[in-house]
């Protein structure tokens, strides 16, 4: 069973950059809407709507999967909530990027734009 009292552990930008640059095997996984991720996500992610975890995590995730959840800025819960949720399903290596797309955006990283994503898929 798991445990409801159990630590949510964070994850910085930096680190999160140091994780892409040496490959290491993740899923990066953005809770906001549809509709927002397909106006802008991270470059990599996945998206598992907040209001849909519980319902299509256990089908799309592994529980052993390192997960990095993120949401749209520090001040947005959804990723804690997010992380919250997984671990009590029994996801065993949750991260929370809680800084999320403003943090990227201010670490002057690139984001995948709902233009640049119909240019790939025409390509």
């Amino acid at each position: 069973m798991a445990d409801h009292t159990a630590e949510i552990h964070e994850i910085t930008r930096d680190a999160l950059v140091e994780k892409r640059r040496h490959g290491e095997a993740f899923i990066l996984v953005d809770v906001l809407t549809h509709e927002n991720f397909t106006h802008i996500h991270l470059p990599g992610a996945i998206n598992l709507p907040l209001d849909v975890l519980r319902e299509l995590a256990p089908v799309v995730l592994g529980f052993d999967d390192e997960i990095v959840v993120y949401c749209a800025s520090f001040s947005c819960q959804a990723s804690r909530r997010a992380a919250r949720q997984l671990m009590d399903l029994g996801f065993t290596n949750v991260l929370d990027y809680t800084g999320g797309i403003q943090d990227w955006t201010d670490g002057d990283l690139p984001l995948i734009h709902h233009d640049q994503q119909a240019g790939q898929q025409a390509a």
